[in-house]
């Protein structure tokens, strides 16, 4: 059983501030460790569950030489293989290979969410809206639809109550969630305390490998048509069109269209 673990900060237990996810600030070192706990709770279920092969994809952007850089590697769970400081979506090799499921873990709602913590959609200063043809994603849908080009299925998706709910809604019912805290605000929320989440979590990576039928791989129907609307107008001057994309400067968006979803992705990313 090969099983892919992609992970960000924002959604950990214990994490409320951007100081606690930037690179070099004061908070970034709690940080660093709240979130590599937690991955390795889902590693510890995933290896529980029978996973003979499990790769952990560092996806969090804490700027600088800290870029997907964040997991104390030391500290590290030994059952798994970790990718760093490799590009966004870029490192696409166990999915190419075949990978039995993915699960997702420290995941955060989308730009605008009132009850997501930390809530952004890749980067508040780029990206205000994101939609694949008719449905408004955040980073889960962008990770969700990579591995579903390749065939493979999210099965858990861990963070705040607001991302674990964006996903349902976006894989269905059958999706494993582990919600580690209650947002309150953008910058609060009502936590479980981390080693009582860790558990949560472990439990929930071992039980969504119990049934990998759970969940259909997720892919937006074809053709496809990724919509973007920019943070900011400067930000959308910097984008040169390419083939099958089109600016549409007064709403501030892009368009990229084609047969499918990952070549409609690769037309844009990074903007």
């Amino acid at each position: 059983m090969r099983i892919l673990i992609l992970c960000d900060m924002e959604g950990v237990s214990g994490i409320v501030t951007w100081d606690q996810v930037g690179g070099g600030k004061a908070g970034y070192a709690e940080g660093r460790a709240l979130y590599t706990a937690e991955v390795n709770a889902a590693v510890r279920g995933a290896a529980r569950a029978g996973a003979s092969e499990i790769i952990v994809i560092d996806g969090h952007n804490a700027g600088g030489d800290w870029r997907y850089n964040s997991l104390l590697k030391a500290e590290l769970d030994p059952a798994c293989e970790y990718v760093a400081h490799h590009t966004w979506t870029e490192y696409r090799k166990p999915l190419e290979q075949g990978v039995d499921a993915c699960l997702m873990v420290g995941y955060h709602a989308r730009n605008n969410t009132p009850d997501g913590v930390l809530n952004h959609t890749i980067s508040s200063a780029q990206c205000r809206n994101l939609w694949f043809n008719d449905t408004l994603v955040g980073e889960v849908g962008v990770n969700a639809a990579l591995c579903g080009h390749y065939g493979c299925p999210v099965l858990l998706v861990t963070g705040d109550a607001a991302v674990c709910r964006e996903a349902t809604e976006l894989l269905g019912s059958g999706l494993t969630t582990v919600a580690v805290k209650q947002g309150l605000s953008k910058y609060s929320a009502r936590q479980i305390a981390p080693r009582r989440a860790r558990e949560m979590i472990e439990a929930g990576a071992y039980q969504a490998l119990q049934d990998f039928d759970a969940v259909a791989p997720y892919k937006p129907a074809a053709p496809v048509t990724i919509t973007v609307e920019f943070g900011h107008y400067d930000t959308m001057m910097r984008y040169v069109p390419r083939a099958d994309t089109e600016l549409d400067q007064p709403a501030q968006k892009m368009y990229s269209r084609a047969d499918s979803w990952l070549e409609a992705w690769d037309k844009i990313w990074p903007w």
